[in-house]
């Protein structure tokens, strides 16, 4: 299946930066883009795209407005933004955003943060993902928990803010291997996703913050 998705961003050179992006990928297409937060919304409700790609600071309407506005219809928000500030990553993970991405995580993350919103997970940029975690406070470590020596490792790499296609890569397996490994780890650990996973990895001292 292809994932369809929508560009809401400001600036002309961004949105024509992400489509280059995206259309490279078999399993993305980008049908539509918008030039502020308002046409984002009407937009997308039109249209009904998969996956909405809205930078924070927009006119008409911010990223987080169009998070609220799509919560429900089944339209999944991913936050992409230059501004990691702390109340804008809670405002957007409250009013029911996918993800939320700095522009300068790169193009992997991206294309990662839109497959995971689509697979009903959240993917947060690692350099906010400590921040957030240490706010909350780390979880304790469940004795009963038993890896097998890959998801060891890979718990380790998620910790380590790395994505599905560079764990596989190093590990020589398949991205769907990866993907398998993980569920089975959120499922033994109790995690509802890639940063319950990276809390529980620095809480057992499996990897560092």
């Amino acid at each position: 299946m292809v994932t369809r998705i929508l560009i809401a961003d400001d600036q002309e050179g961004i949105r024509g930066a992400f489509r280059l992006i995206l259309d490279a990928q078999p399993d993305m297409t980008v049908v539509a883009e918008a030039a502020d937060g308002r046409a984002a919304i009407d937009t997308a409700r039109a249209i009904k795209p998969d996956v909405v790609l809205a930078d924070i600071r927009m006119p008409g309407a911010d990223g987080i407005e169009v998070a609220r506005a799509l919560a429900g219809t089944g339209i999944h928000v991913v936050i992409v933004t230059t501004f990691g500030l702390d109340e804008y990553v809670h405002a957007a993970l409250r009013h029911g955003a996918s993800g939320f991405v700095l522009k300068r995580s790169g193009p992997t993350l991206l294309v990662e943060a839109v497959r995971a919103a689509m697979n009903g997970d959240m993917l947060i940029s690692p350099q906010l993902t400590v921040r957030l975690l240490r706010e909350r406070g780390l979880p304790h470590e469940r004795p009963d928990v038993v890896l097998t020596e890959r998801e060891d490792e890979i718990v380790v790499m998620v910790a380590q803010g790395r994505t599905n296609a560079e764990i596989a890569a190093e590990l020589f397996l398949s991205p769907g291997t990866v993907k398998n490994h993980i569920a089975t780890v959120q499922r033994k650990i109790g995690a509802r996703n890639r940063v319950g996973i990276a809390a529980w990895a620095w809480a057992t001292g499996r990897a560092e913050p």
